[in-house]
């Protein structure tokens, strides 16, 4: 039998950015074979048009010398998909994975596997990055929604944003927040003192510095029972419970702050929340934190998704975004974000900080929704009692090794 032999021929296309010595043994799944980009033809018109010979011609003229590089880029060269993933791995492989005894914020958590298949690893969640139209992102809006709820609920504070960057990048928020809202009617003197408790995360207090220092916000630290209230304070930081593990009662605290019109920011655990008083009933003005610890890894430390509710007052003053509960066309319960006029695309120069919502739902999944393969409120509360029982026998372990 005789077999006739074939020749293949591998065309790549004619698309600007493909390498020229890319031969016929090249690897099919390059990147550049797969970019939609212009071809010559397409890139001839569009010099024409801007009236350019060529594309170094185009960037001569447009960027200027002072921040322009005057030589190549030093880039190796381009590897397949496989390639890279390959090269990722051993990467990856050089990673020593310790336990962590720090704390101060961050905890070990075990995230179930019918979470991390349906959320972590699948691409409907991991791959949108906004949902501003409202019309294709139903349920992601629900999930945020939700999310917004159980912090509501958790806080005891009636309006929650749809997740911020991490803890401490939420406490600065506030600060900035209630800064505002304090000196928005001064004429005169304003009150540029934040008095910060030195229970509080260190990581926090660094953010708090960093961000104050830009603005002329002083951040005071102490001992929160000698917080000294005077007309330069607008505002303080609590912990709860505090970096030390302990839980403090604030509600004589935040009644003379509210006597004095200073406002009360709260850096509070969420899922001790499911035990403990909620930060709202005792008089806070706004609770922030992390919810890390809902199922979420540490990740070498973030980003995690952080929460942040206050009062109704503060609505159209808080950073992040609001999901909200509307009608469609036809009159159907639909969501969409609310209060928009907040929003970068709508004003710009007096816009709050709008920060795109991170990962929350992970860890609102893992606390709220579906009612059938994740913790309900009693749950959360067994999962919290659990949390607190672990802690005290760790800590009398450690004291009798010690006395």
């Amino acid at each position: 039998m005789r077999v006739k032999s074939h020749t293949f021929a591998c065309h790549f296309p004619n698309q600007i950015g493909t390498p020229k010595h890319m031969s016929k043994t090249a690897s099919f799944d390059r990147f550049v074979n797969r970019h939609i980009g212009i071809n010559t033809q397409e890139l001839q018109e569009m010099l024409q048009a801007v009236g350019a010979s060529s594309l170094d011609q185009l960037i001569f003229e447009t960027v200027p010398d002072t921040i322009r590089m005057q030589r190549e880029l030093n880039l190796p060269d381009a590897l397949s998909e496989y390639e890279y993933l390959q090269e990722l791995k051993q990467t990856a492989a050089k990673n020593k994975v310790f336990k962590s005894y720090i704390g101060m914020g961050y905890h070990g958590t075990i995230t179930p596997s019918v979470i991390l298949r349906n959320i972590f690893q699948n691409p409907g969640w991991y791959t949108q990055y906004t949902p501003y139209q409202a019309e294709i992102a139903q349920g992601r809006l629900e999930a945020l929604l939700n999310f917004q709820t159980m912090v509501s609920d958790l806080t005891g504070l009636p309006i929650a944003g749809a997740s911020l960057l991490d803890e401490s990048t939420a406490a600065a928020e506030a600060m900035f927040m209630f800064h505002t809202q304090k000196n928005k009617r001064a004429k005169e003197e304003t009150s540029d003192v934040f008095l910060v408790s030195d229970k509080v995360l260190p990581q926090t207090i660094d953010v708090l510095y960093t961000r104050a220092k830009h603005v002329g916000i002083e951040v005071v630290v102490g001992d929160w029972r000698s917080f000294d209230f005077n007309d330069k304070v607008f505002g303080i930081l609590l912990q709860y419970p505090d970096s030390q593990g302990a839980v403090e009662d604030y509600r004589a605290l935040a009644e003379k702050a509210a006597a004095h019109e200073i406002y009360v920011t709260v850096c509070a655990d969420l899922l001790s929340l499911a035990l403990l008083t909620p930060p709202g009933e005792w008089g806070a003005d706004a609770a922030v934190g992390n919810t890390q610890r809902f199922g979420v890894p540490m990740g070498y430390g973030g980003p995690h998704a952080a929460y942040f509710a206050t009062k109704d007052d503060f609505k159209r003053s808080m950073p992040g975004r609001i999901i909200g509960v509307s009608v469609d066309a036809d009159g159907n319960p639909a969501l969409r974000m609310a209060l928009q006029t907040r929003e970068q695309h709508i004003r710009r120069e007096k816009r709050p900080q709008i920060s795109v919502p991170r990962r929350p739902c992970w860890p609102l999944w893992r606390a709220c929704t579906p009612p059938t393969t994740v913790p309900t409120a009693s749950k959360l509360s067994q999962c919290a009692c659990i949390r607190w029982h672990k802690c005290s026998m760790r800590t009398c372990s450690n004291w009798a090794s010690n006395s």
